[in-house]
C-alpha cells in the first residue's frame, strides 16, 4: 500500500508491505499499552490518547525515523497508522514541534 508522507514542504511515497501491520502486531500492541499511560502531547499531557491522537503521536516518530534515515521504522511507523486508519492516503507532519498539527488525510 503506497501513503505519501509529506513534511518541509516535500513529499514522500512509501511502500508499506500489507503484511506488515500482521507481523508487527505485538510490537503495535506494546505501542498501544504505552499510550494508555497517557502521552506528553507538545505543551499538553493526554491522559488518555484517542485513536487519532495516537496515530498524530506515531506520526511524529515517524518524522524522526525519516529524518534518521530509517527506512524499516518509517514504513512501521507508517503499517500502526495504516492499521489504526486503514483510509488513509497521506500523512502530513507539523515540523514546529506541535504534534496536533499533524494530519492523517484518507483522500
Amino acid at each position: 500500500m503506497n501513503i505519501t508522507v509529506e513534511f518541509d514542504d516535500k513529499s514522500y511515497i512509501l511502500d508499506v508491505p500489507a503484511k506488515l501491520a500482521l507481523e508487527a502486531d505485538e510490537f503495535f500492541e506494546k505501542m498501544d499499552r504505552d499510550m494508555n499511560c497517557g502521552w506528553q502531547m507538545s505543551r499538553w499531557w493526554v491522559p488518555e490518547p484517542d485513536q487519532n491522537q495516537r496515530c498524530q503521536i506515531v506520526a511524529d516518530k515517524l518524522l524522526i525515523a525519516m529524518q534518521d534515515g530509517n527506512e524499516e521504522f518509517a514504513l512501521l511507523m507508517c503499517a500502526y497508522i495504516l492499521k489504526n486508519k486503514p483510509a488513509t492516503k497521506t500523512i502530513r507532519i507539523n515540523t514546529d514541534g506541535e504534534i496536533q498539527g499533524n494530519e492523517i488525510i484518507d483522500e
